[in-house]
């Protein structure tokens, strides 16, 4: 196919912070984990499909299945939907106090 460009599970963002390899982002809707560290306002490599443990609020609690969103203000998943954008579902348990939730990543973030 002439026009295929690439899978899309790894995609090129250029971050407005310094970001960690392994650390999560949202650019616009777009929600990706970093490859690799990547310097502010630099062009870096982040997958946006899979499973992964990102940090979450510690106080919420989730059952396989629960939505999480992206509170880009403290940087981290949360179980509240108020200001913060859809980015994926648990698929596994997350107790009070857990530092991390397990999140399949939504494939389109709305």
């Amino acid at each position: 196919m002439k026009n295929f460009v690439q899978k899309g599970d790894t995609l090129t963002l250029t971050p407005a912070a310094a970001v960690a390899s392994g650390e999560a982002i949202l650019v616009g809707k777009i929600f990706g984990v970093a490859v690799t560290a990547v310097a502010i306002n630099t062009p870096g490599e982040f997958v946006t499909e899979g499973v992964f443990d990102i940090t979450a609020l510690s106080t919420d609690t989730a059952s396989v299945g629960t939505v999480l969103y992206w509170d880009s203000t403290n940087k981290r998943l949360t179980t509240t939907s108020t200001s913060n954008t859809r980015v994926g579902v648990a698929v596994a348990a997350k107790a009070n106090g857990d530092t991390t939730a397990r999140i399949k990543l939504d494939e389109t973030v709305a």
